[in-house]
């Protein structure tokens, strides 16, 4: 089948509405500017307020993007894998692995080149330990996958919380800031960058195939899907977005969640097209939501996990609520 006009009409607009968006948060913060200002700055880097736009604000905005895209990416996986359209990134404890090691790594005084290292080998190792006891002896079950991950989530929760409370006093603050999701000091860098497109490209390609796993894996095996190998590729690929995302900015809130949803709606469920319009909304979405942490109390930031979840919470309930009323 193919994609709808209004489909296909919406990836443009989102395209264009983060380009948008990153001009918008350039030009907003804490530090006042008219657009004349705004737009001498844009031309002159190495002013004053040059130095503002595109070495502070710009490189944010990038990183607020980058996020917002992987969870995004990562929750329409997770949501394939689950069979679920309100599964989320952090569900299955990859997260809670990642954030573990990066805040051990904080905690013991590793170079910050090791800690995208700790990062990702916190977030496979909860992979392997999910995906195995998930999978044991008999057929695959989308159920204990979900049951095993959340309990999985629960024991690094507990762990975090013991980093926490014996960590030093002095870093605290920042550790807390960082766990609830906070881009002040992010920097995208190439490695996250290089994760988003080539994970991409790579679940672009296997959009059909995906569409037929979303129906479910007796139906994608009769169709002639490996499906063995497609839910471990599936949930690799998510798990790495989730990793890139949690090393740039700690964990985001209901981007995942929420984004793919609205998608979705807004879409269909066509992967071919849904996956494009969730990573382009997911960083637009993260882009005002960072903007909006940075301005609302200026010159003091909130976490942008806070103003994530101001947003997310009601507008999870109305989805709820409509989901509701149509059954």
């Amino acid at each position: 089948m193919m994609p709808s006009a209004r489909s296909r009409l919406l990836v443009p607009a989102l395209l264009i509405l983060s380009f948008l968006s990153l001009l918008l948060s350039s030009a907003v913060g804490s530090v006042a500017m008219s657009f004349t200002d705004w737009i001498a700055a844009l031309q002159q880097p190495d002013s004053a307020l040059g130095e503002v736009v595109w070495r502070l604000r710009l490189p944010r905005a990038w990183a607020a993007w980058m996020v917002g895209a992987l969870l995004a990416l990562s929750g329409c996986l997770m949501q394939v894998l689950l069979r679920n359209p309100l599964a989320d990134p952090y569900i299955l404890g990859v997260s809670g692995g990642a954030a573990f090691m990066t805040l051990l790594g904080m905690t013991v005084g590793v170079a910050a080149a090791l800690l995208p290292v700790m990062t990702l080998a916190g977030a496979l190792f909860s992979i392997i330990l999910v995906f195995s006891l998930a999978r044991g002896e008999g057929p695959w079950s989308g159920t204990r996958l979900l049951l095993t991950g959340v309990v999985t989530a629960s024991g690094w929760a507990a762990l975090i919380s013991l980093i926490l409370a014996i960590g030093p006093d002095n870093s605290l603050r920042g550790m807390l800031f960082w766990l609830l999701g906070d881009l002040s000091h992010a920097q995208p860098g190439i490695a996250p960058t290089a994760v988003l497109a080539a994970v991409f490209v790579l679940v672009t390609v296997l959009a059909r195939s995906l569409n037929v796993l979303a129906m479910g894996e007796t139906t994608a095996r009769l169709l002639g899907e490996e499906t063995d190998r497609l839910l471990w590729l599936v949930y690799l690929l998510a798990s790495l977005l989730t990793a890139a995302a949690v090393f740039i900015a700690g964990s985001v809130g209901f981007v995942g969640l929420i984004v793919p949803h609205l998608s979705r709606m807004l879409v269909g469920s066509d992967h071919r097209v849904l996956v494009p319009a969730a990573t382009l909304f997911g960083g637009c979405f993260l882009v005002i939501s960072d903007t909006l942490a940075r301005t609302v109390l200026a010159p003091r930031q909130l976490p942008v996990g806070v103003v994530t979840a101001v947003l997310g919470v009601p507008l999870f309930l109305l989805l709820l609520n409509r989901a509701r009323l149509k059954s």
